[in-house]
């Protein structure tokens, strides 16, 4: 069994913010396409510290992590291979919630 960790400070930046590149340098779809779907396609489990950052507003949440439902991964498959790890547990539930709600549109 492969398991990488991603740290998003990190690896991608201390400051991501908005929905697509036009919102900014570190937007939600460029850690999609470059970080997120490579490891979750690659490994059998996903571990993403999304401690050392800003913060994370919704667009950059919901584009990151209900991108992963629109390119294919159901929520069941993400909650067996995605490991959240964060100070602040409102990280973790939000994410949980996008991933959710991208399944049901």
């Amino acid at each position: 069994m492969t398991t990488v960790n991603i740290s998003i400070a990190r690896d991608f930046s201390p400051s991501p913010a908005g929905r697509y590149e036009s919102d900014g340098p570190f937007p939600g779809s460029l850690f999609l396409e470059k970080i997120l779907l490579p490891a979750v396609r690659a490994n059998d489990k996903v571990e993403i510290n999304m401690d050392g950052t800003d913060g994370y507003g919704s667009s950059f949440l919901e584009e990151a992590f209900g991108g992963l439902v629109r390119a294919g991964y159901s929520p069941k498959a993400l909650h067996q291979k995605l490991k959240l790890i964060s100070s602040r547990k409102s990280y973790e539930q939000r994410v949980w919630d996008y991933i959710d709600r991208a399944a049901s549109v």
